[in-house]
């Protein structure tokens, strides 16, 4: 299974929860997202910004969300087979964030 069916499914399970209306009464409906970068050192900031802005993710940041999506996929799949390949993928993308994190951290 690739990403792009993973975006594929999530997409068509985004669409489904806004034609049944699941997705009316949230809060904050209609107002601009507003991320937290509180995890992120000041020191590391303006670059991140930077490199937001132009579409560009660090590694890790991109694992991350790489790891938010499968999960998210998770929780709305109903395919045994499928989960079992989304629990491989997760394990996976985990273990390669917490290898990363680790490399981070020996670098300070």
């Amino acid at each position: 299974m690739d990403d792009s069916l993973f975006f594929r499914i999530a997409e068509q399970k985004i669409q489904e929860a806004i034609e049944q209306g699941e997705l009316d009464n949230l809060s904050g409906k209609g107002k601009p997202l507003i991320f937290n970068d509180s995890h992120i050192p000041p020191e590391l900031r303006a670059s991140y910004k930077i490199l937001k802005n132009n579409g560009v993710l660090p590694a890790e940041m991109e694992l991350k969300r790489e790891i938010a999506s499968i999960e998210s996929l998770l929780n709305v799949c109903l395919s045994e087979d499928q989960k079992k390949t989304l629990r491989k993928q997760l394990n996976d993308k985990q273990v390669r964030l917490g290898i990363l994190m680790d490399k981070i951290k020996r670098r300070k």
